[in-house]
């Protein structure tokens, strides 16, 4: 009877990692999407209380900061923005989702009270 119960855990355990392995093959073959935000802030003190509210919203969405506002250099063509944002989803959906997301609409017009945005998403490459 013992040998049953242990060939059944076996079993299940089995079946479990296999289930975890191919959900992982799945996302790992779409691609992330990356949003890339160009700013140019009008109004700082006011820019900095909104940009605070922000990461909460792109952590529930599962996106993460590559770049948050470093330095910026223009290697070529018009100068480089004020500031640049780099954030990655797992997917297109993901990122679609954040941007539409009543929470991100809500803060919306803080932000454009006190910063210019440009703001697209590019598909990456799939790992």
């Amino acid at each position: 009877m013992k040998t049953h119960y242990t060939l059944t855990l076996a079993m299940v355990a089995g079946i479990a990692i296999g289930a975890a392995a191919v959900q992982s093959l799945h996302a790992q073959a779409k691609p992330p999407a990356i949003v890339v935000s160009l700013l140019e802030i009008t109004d700082e003190a006011a820019y900095t209380a909104y940009a605070a509210k922000i990461p909460p919203i792109i952590a529930q969405f599962g996106g993460k900061y590559l770049a948050r506002g470093g330095k910026t250099v223009s290697f070529e063509g018009d100068p480089a923005p004020q500031r640049v944002v780099l954030t990655q989803f797992e997917s297109m959906e993901k990122a679609q989702a954040w941007r539409n997301s009543p929470a991100y609409q809500e803060l919306r017009p803080e932000g454009r009270k006190s910063s210019k945005l440009r703001q697209f998403v590019v598909e990456g490459v799939a790992n």
